[in-house]
């Protein structure tokens, strides 16, 4: 019994659900592109389940570039609807089109001059005729044996609001990288606009070394600035090479004597580097696909071959950059 109501459930609102293809009509058409000519905000609003559903659409089309937020219709009859202007759209969700709380806030509107889109399931309900738009995200029947719960009519508002959302963001050309903007404390916000600049060891926390040093002198500063790596330089300043704690492990596995002898001759020469404004997600590819195996530490030049910072692995790690 459990069993074969669950999935009469999933087949009742899959079927629901494609029926909602038809509905993508003309009229829908011309409901995104009244949100993409908005010039303030798409005011969502919904009580009960519909409130629930209303809440993530105003949440997604906020995150995807259609300036929204989520009105309580109670709330909005005892002073919210303060906050609804003429420049702002109204998408007010309702199954039946008749819920009080909606139908009540509507002369109001009306009269501040908002248009109005209803996702509704019922074009002539009050909610339909006093629309600008009508989206249809009707059923034929809930899957709750009662006929009460909304089950199968929450589901198809959400994809239909998912659909408004997803037609208006490629409506607008909206980037990964505007994506990002919006979810800066995301892991995707993290690897598209964090950059190397950002994580890098600088300043007096840059390991750098003369050439003409010697390595033990390396192994001081390696030790004291915490990176296992120190950049090396030459007289000018410029960058010539990278020492690491696997370079002075190796040598020091052949005996001590090198420790005397300037890094310079056991540095590892032309090492891949990366600039500062850099991605930090383009450091760690670098690091993973580096051959013939992969690096942990990455110095920083600039454009005059300085070296003015090094990015750690653990760093990386560290941001959330994965």
């Amino acid at each position: 019994m459990i069993k074969e109501k669950a999935i009469e459930t999933l087949e009742i609102e899959i079927g629901a659900l494609q029926k909602l293809i038809d509905r993508v009509d003309d009229e829908f058409e011309a409901a995104v592109r009244a949100i993409l000519d908005c010039k303030a905000r798409v005011i969502v609003t919904g009580i009960g389940k519909s409130g629930h559903v209303g809440q993530k659409i105003a949440a997604s089309l906020a995150s995807t570039g259609t300036p929204s937020f989520f009105m309580h219709p109670a709330e909005a009859f005892h002073g919210d609807l303060g906050m609804v202007t003429p420049q702002d759209i109204v998408l007010a969700i309702s199954n039946s089109g008749e819920t009080n709380e909606i139908v009540n806030i509507l002369p109001v509107i009306r009269r501040i001059g908002a248009p109005i889109i209803a996702l509704c399931g019922k074009r002539a309900s009050t909610l339909g005729k006093n629309a600008d738009y009508f989206i249809d995200a009707g059923v034929e029947r809930e899957a709750c044996p009662l006929g009460l719960a909304p089950t199968a009519s929450t589901t198809a508002a959400l994809a239909m609001g998912d659909a408004i959302t997803m037609a208006a963001m490629a409506a607008r050309n909206f980037t990964a990288q505007d994506f990002a903007m919006f979810h800066p404390g995301g892991s995707l916000g993290r690897r598209l606009l964090l950059t190397v600049g950002d994580v890098m060891h600088s300043g007096e926390d840059n390991p750098t070394i003369s050439c003409d040093k010697t390595a033990k002198e390396a192994l001081f500063v390696m030790t004291a600035k915490g990176v296992g790596a120190t950049s090396v330089v030459d007289a000018a300043g410029r960058f010539i090479g990278l020492v690491t704690d696997g370079d002075v492990r190796r040598c020091l596995a052949k005996g001590s004597e090198f420790l005397e002898e300037p890094v310079e001759t056991f540095m590892t020469r032309n090492p891949a580097t990366i600039t500062a404004g850099k991605l930090a997600a383009s450091a760690l590819s670098i690091m993973e696909k580096h051959q013939p195996r992969p690096i942990t530490v990455l110095p920083v030049v600039d454009e005059a071959g300085s070296p003015v910072g090094i990015v750690h692995l653990t760093d990386l790690l560290r941001q959330g950059v994965v």
